[in-house]
């Protein structure tokens, strides 16, 4: 079930469900957590929301978003300046690497 078709459903089942949040001080490429911040804010979810509904689509082979959200998507990677694909994570460097 796509995650903004779900937003709610996904809210509701982590209420549901006990579960144990902790704060994490993950590094991200500033432009990709622009446009997650975005898609999370147009979708009325928090970030740490969004994350774990994609992480937990991903880990079942499941697409995370409908077509109306891929297409926010893409407006937001466009605002952003964001042009990687998924084929880019793997070849990823910082300064001095």
């Amino acid at each position: 079930m796509p995650l903004d078709s779900v937003g709610t459903y996904i809210h509701m089942y982590f209420m549901s469900q006990k579960i144990e949040r902790t704060q994490t001080g993950i590094r991200i490429e500033k432009r990709l957590l622009k446009v997650l911040k975005g898609l999370a804010e147009s979708l009325d979810m928090t970030l740490g929301d969004l994350i774990e509904g994609i992480a937990l689509h991903s880990f079942e082979n499941k697409p995370a978003f409908s077509e109306e959200t891929l297409e926010k998507i893409k407006q937001l990677k466009s605002v952003y300046d964001l042009d990687w694909t998924a084929n880019d994570s793997h070849r990823f460097k910082e300064d001095g690497e």
